[in-house]
């Protein structure tokens, strides 16, 4: 394994995670995996199929329990205090599951009350969700009706709704077309200075495009940790898709066994 780069902020850690560990059975899909994410940073969080990332934001988020380790967010522990944490954070999962008979307004709606939000103020923060995502055109459709790029802002939009301060935010751009995907980067871009965010993402050029940070795992280990330009200097081509492809062949083998079926990220 190449040695670990480090990435130093002088803003306050909201994200701190400590050997983070998760087995299942004799499989180690995450593996003593420590980071700290500050206010202001966009870390983009890479692997390839089976490398941990999903099981990682999964345990940070609170719907995993770990095997060992600890993390917290905005100084909560994700177990041990949790619903103080689960307020504190934004978090699109992979497929973005929603109550698919409700209509968009509907969902966010019931979003916004299980946050605690009433009257003016829940119909406020409602509002402001889809105007971030720009789902006033479908509000009054069927979640189960819309395209999958529209499903996957309607689960962003749940995750914004509350204006946390730290995001996890798992393929956000998946399924959504060219001028969808420029449009969520611009707003991530926009929130960035005033939130701590986390993307698991396979597309390198979103790295480029948004990341001030780049961490790229590999069976269930980071391999590395720094900004993009740093990473792709590694590589003769200069090209973070290269360094990728490198680091993730050298760190991935036989050795950990089959990845377990439904834990395929």
């Amino acid at each position: 394994m190449p040695e670990e780069t480090r990435y130093a902020s002088i803003n306050p850690a909201l994200i701190e995670i400590n050997n983070l560990t998760k087995r299942f059975g004799t499989f180690t899909a995450v593996d003593n995996v420590s980071f700290n994410v500050a206010k202001g940073e966009v870390l983009g969080f890479l692997g390839p199929n089976g490398a941990g990332k999903s099981t990682t934001m999964r345990m940070l988020a609170g719907f995993m329990i770990p095997s060992a380790g600890q993390a917290s967010i905005c100084g909560h522990d994700v177990q041990t205090d949790g619903v103080a944490a689960r307020r504190v954070l934004g978090f699109l999962p992979e497929g973005a599951p929603t109550y698919p008979e409700m209509t968009v307004t509907a969902f966010l709606r019931f979003c916004a009350r299980v946050r605690g939000y009433r009257g003016a103020a829940l119909a406020d923060r409602v509002d402001h969700a889809l105007a971030t995502t720009h789902l006033e055109g479908v509000r009054l459709q069927p979640v189960e009706t819309l395209s999958k790029g529209f499903k996957r802002r309607v689960g962003l939009a749940q995750a914004l709704l509350h204006d946390p301060p730290v995001l996890v935010l798992d393929e956000p751009t998946d399924g959504l077309d060219p001028n969808q995907k420029h449009e969520v980067r611009t707003l991530i871009q926009r929130m960035a200075p005033d939130k701590a965010i986390v993307i698991s993402t396979h597309i390198l050029e979103e790295v480029d495009a948004v990341c001030t940070r780049a961490m790229i795992i590999a069976a269930g280990r980071v391999v590395a940790d720094a900004t993009p330009a740093d990473l792709a200097v590694r590589h003769p081509s200069g090209k973070l898709d290269d360094v990728f492809r490198a680091l993730t062949t050298r760190a991935n083998g036989p050795a950990n066994g089959p990845v377990p079926e439904g834990d395929a990220a």
